[in-house]
Parts: C-alpha cells; structure tokens; sequence
C-alpha cells in the first residue's frame, strides 16, 4: 500500500503490479482505510484470476471492452465494482 496524490475523486487504486494506491487525505491506521484496502484487494484478486484488466484506454471485464472515456471509474453499477461493493462495505 503506498500513499500518492490521486486524482479528484478518486481514493484508491488496484495496480497490475499487486501495489494499491491510496490517497494522502486517507488515515491508513483508520477503519475507513482498512476497507478501502480491503475493497482494493478484491479488484486485485479479479485480476489475478483473469477477470479484470486494464490499459489507458479500456477496462476489460471478462472478455467485455469498456470504454474508459465512456464511464465514470469507481462507479457501483460497473460488473467488477458491484463484486467489490458487495464484498465490503465501504
């Protein structure tokens, strides 16, 4: 976990690499931080089974294109925010 400035509006970020990012305005000894984490760590799971990928451009969800220019990220109707969201409660 390593605290960065991320752009407005987003807390936290899932990386290819197994890092997440969180915001420097998070307390990371703060129950808030623990399941930003933990909501963090199912996106990276999703990643590691073959389900969740990304490039500047796109998400991909299970073979599905979506268009980054076309969304608003972190949203809870995305496939693999809802899996998130329902797994912990942020």
């Amino acid at each position: 976990v390593v605290k960065k400035n991320l752009e407005d509006g987003v807390i936290a970020e899932a990386n290819k690499d197994g890092s997440i990012y969180v915001d420097k305005s998070v307390k990371l000894n703060s129950t808030r931080a623990s399941k930003i984490i933990d909501h963090e760590k199912v996106h990276l799971d999703q990643m590691d089974r073959g389900d969740l990928d990304y490039d500047d451009e796109f998400f991909y969800w299970k073979n599905k294109k979506y268009s980054r220019a076309d969304m608003k990220e972190g949203t809870k109707n995305l496939p693999w925010e809802k899996e998130a969201y329902n797994k912990v409660k942020v």
